[in-house]
């Protein structure tokens, strides 16, 4: 279920919250899922991903799926019980939500923005490390790009 801005109320203390560009979705955002959903479970929580919006993908590239996109095959994974599609920045999320738990990759450890580390302090939101890194979006399309590069000069 994608689920605006104005309705996260309605999931506080309910969710694990996982976020990400996802773009191109890989099978490591899925293990990543599964770990953050078999997590979620025990807690007796669901699973809510928020999705970046195409703006702050282009802060880093273009695009490679529109942001829409991207919410819609996220928002059908079954490990994902609802969806958010990014208009604020996280640490906005994370204080209008307030989810029981901001579930990270273990590539976040030490490297949490300040802001979004004092928020969950602040408002009681457990902050979990999952060891769930197999790839990366950018090492992918890094590696189709130069793939594709050589092959343009064969």
């Amino acid at each position: 279920m994608i689920v605006p801005f104005d309705q996260l109320q309605t999931l506080r203390g309910r969710v694990a919250m996982v976020d990400g560009a996802f773009d191109p979705l890989h099978r490591g955002h899925i293990e990543y899922f599964r770990v953050a959903w078999e997590f979620a479970k025990r807690q007796q929580v669901d699973l809510f991903c928020s999705v970046a919006s195409d703006g702050y993908v282009r802060s880093k590239r273009e695009p490679l799926l529109p942001d829409q996109e991207r919410v819609a095959v996220v928002d059908a994974i079954r490990y994902i019980s609802y969806t958010h599609l990014k208009g604020h920045d996280t640490e906005a999320i994370l204080q209008e939500l307030l989810p029981k738990y901001y579930v990270k990759g273990n590539d976040w450890v030490g490297r949490l923005p300040q802001e979004q580390a004092r928020i969950c302090r602040e408002y009681g939101i457990e902050i979990v490390y999952l060891d769930t890194v197999l790839s990366s979006s950018t090492r992918i399309l890094r590696t189709f790009l130069e793939k594709s590069a050589k092959n343009d000069r064969s």
